[in-house]
């Protein structure tokens, strides 16, 4: 590797440059330069979404008329007009002729079992249980839900899906009977696929049971099949062919949590998803045939979907683990080495969580790639993973989108130098900008994260609920996307995130978003993790509390807050340290180990906290609500 400047944690060394698959795409179309691709990409969409398609090697099975339909406004943007294509066939048939005996999926059970699956053998699940989805009437348009554990049976049933046109609809595998039932009734799904139990943290989930009180409360869903469906495909021999679908079918129905008690149905279509997923999965990730991919998520958030339409379609081997990442201490650490996984997704939280467990003790060498997602970094953690994870030798591939995005709006490549704790910029065919209240452009301070074109791999709309989607993301700055986080380039033109601007807090006219906050409290040797809110005060109109939890074996008193207050005075200016610092044994965290600041604050004020379904430790509230 090239010795990094201190404006740089990592470079790309000769051999990383000469097998980046975007290299291999500026070199096909003469750019010098990254960035001078990314500004021909933004510029001229119309070119550069089929070129991507070409170097990629999808296939659409009739080509489109145009790129592009803007007629309905950019809010309503429809891609790849009059092309037929399907994620089934780009994901796994097309591997299954060329490529039979490549693995194409590792599934770890929490008990020490292994199974795995080359792409010939997934390619026959698929059209199988295609094929008995159709005898139990599901077609083009149906919904499926999917209420399943991170296993190979997953691909299965999601490519099962795309296979015959089917909108499939993940359910996050945590979630109890009333979150399952509000989705199988909001999407109206047909029919439901499950597995009888599950394990996670040593215990048994019992998801059949769970699925079924659900259905008590959801009459669409005529018929349930439950893995392992060896009885349901025994008819089926296997030779349906996958349909040629309107590049605007819809693909995916997945529902994302928001402040309200309503979850937001998100729709995705064949043709933008699966070229939006595998641009990313290509060009950021750089994944490739020969990599094996493991994402620490579930497929009820958008990175399940993200790894298994953009990891297949890139014809990677994709390692699923049922259970927790962290149970044992260092399950994911053994698992990297006997995998040999090459691309690992993380959040920031879980390797937050993960760092007072100890340095891994495994060989992590086949790690070339870490992706990670979900929230801006704090910079220890941050160089934590570099370092004792990546070796100092992998780029850390940090990016930010959203479930509405179905992929990323920032990410760095491994074709440019990486800074701590940076998106790098605007992914490719991504024009963003970030702007003051106005809607101007704003560099060197923070703003209003903005999309100023529409994008393939855009929601299509709310299911359902059109009026909701253009008021969250288009009444702000008509004919301009805005995402809900702040942001922030440098003189170097390297973009930062500072949290979401409806978290933002406002101590005495100052702005400050909550990441900086928890960023100087995490700088604290004895903070492990913080989430920070705002609290109304008579005088400063809004104060700061600190919800901090210690690390292992440190005494949480009020010396302790003392100094964590002086810690956060110290790094951001004493304006803004914390009112209160207050000590808990765990923070709420979704299953993906995103911390659910809004539930915080809401138990901290006694507010309606929004949909909780997400929380895999609902009991932790009760504990922020006594601290208070």
């Amino acid at each position: 590797m090239a010795q990094a400047t201190t404006k740089f944690i990592w470079e790309p060394d000769a051999a990383t440059l000469e097998r980046a698959n975007v290299v291999r795409l500026m070199r096909k179309h003469g750019f010098e330069s990254y960035w001078e691709l990314v500004a021909r990409s933004q510029d001229d969409p119309e070119w550069f979404w089929p070129a991507a398609i070409e170097d990629m090697g999808l296939e659409f099975s009739r080509p489109w008329d145009a790129v592009v339909d803007l007629s309905r406004g950019p809010e309503w943007a429809t891609w790849f007009v009059g092309g037929k294509v399907n994620i089934a066939w780009n994901c796994v048939h097309r591997w299954a002729e060329r490529r039979p005996e490549a693995i194409a999926s590792v599934g770890l059970g929490e008990d020490g079992s292994r199974r795995e699956q080359t792409f010939a053998e997934l390619s026959r699940d698929v059209t199988r249980l295609a094929e008995a989805l159709v005898r139990l009437g599901v077609s083009e348009g149906d919904r499926v839900a999917i209420f399943l554990p991170m296993s190979p049976e997953v691909p299965v049933a999601s490519h099962a899906c795309a296979h015959i046109g089917a909108v499939q609809v993940p359910i996050f595998s945590g979630f109890a009977a009333p979150a399952v039932a509000q989705r199988l009734q909001a999407s109206e799904a047909k029919v439901a696929i499950t597995t009888r139990t599950s394990t996670r943290r040593g215990r048994e989930v019992p998801m059949l049971e769970i699925l079924e009180e659900a259905r008590r409360e959801a009459p669409s869903v005529e018929q349930v099949v439950v893995a392992p469906w060896d009885e349901l495909v025994a008819d089926s021999p296997g030779e349906l062919p996958a349909a040629k679908l309107d590049s605007e079918t819809p693909y995916l129905l997945t529902y994302t949590s928001g402040t309200t008690g309503i979850p937001k149905g998100v729709v995705h279509v064949q043709g933008g998803f699966l070229v939006s997923i595998a641009r990313e999965v290509c060009y950021q990730a750089d994944a490739g045939p020969d990599d094996r991919i493991h994402f620490v998520t579930d497929m009820g958030w958008i990175m399940g979907p993200w790894t298994v339409v953009g990891g297949h379609a890139m014809g990677s081997t994709l390692v699923f683990a049922e259970g927790a990442p962290d149970w044992p201490q260092d399950r994911l650490w053994k698992l990297i080495e006997s995998e040999q996984v090459s691309v690992l997704g993380i959040s920031p939280t879980l390797t937050r969580a993960l760092i007072p467990h100890g340095e891994p003790q495994t060989d992590l060498s086949s790690l070339r790639t870490i992706v990670t997602t979900g929230e801006p970094w704090n910079p220890d953690p941050y160089r934590w993973l570099f370092e004792e994870v990546g070796g100092g030798r992998c780029p850390i591939i940090n990016c930010s989108g959203g479930t509405e995005v179905g992929a990323c709006f920032l990410s760095p490549t491994p074709a440019i130098p990486i800074k701590a704790c940076s998106l790098g910029g605007p992914a490719l065919g991504m024009a963003m900008d970030v702007v003051d209240s106005n809607g101007n452009s704003l560099r060197g301070e923070v703003g209003e994260l903005v999309c100023r074109k529409p994008f393939p791999g855009m929601t299509r709309g709310f299911w359902r609920d059109p009026e909701r989607y253009l008021e969250t993301y288009w009444r702000r700055f008509p004919g301009v996307w805005t995402h809900g986080d702040w942001a922030s380039v440098d003189e170097d033109g390297y973009w930062f995130l500072h949290g979401r601007s409806d978290d933002t807090l406002n101590i005495a006219g100052k702005r400050i978003g909550p990441a900086e906050l928890e960023s100087a409290a995490v700088g604290h040797p004895s903070v492990a993790e913080a989430a920070a809110i705002g609290v109304p005060h008579d005088v400063k109109g809004e104060v700061a509390w600190i919800f901090c939890v210690t690390t292992p074996g440190t005494r949480a008193d009020d010396a302790l807050a003392g100094e964590v207050a002086d810690a956060v005075a110290g790094d951001l200016g004493k304006a803004f340290k914390p009112d209160r610092v207050i000590f808990v044994s765990a923070l709420p965290k979704t299953r993906s180990a995103k911390i659910v600041r809004r539930a915080v604050r809401a138990q901290a004020l006694g507010s309606d906290p929004g949909d909780l379904s997400s929380l895999e430790n609902p009991e932790s509230l009760e504990e922020i609500a006594n601290a208070v």
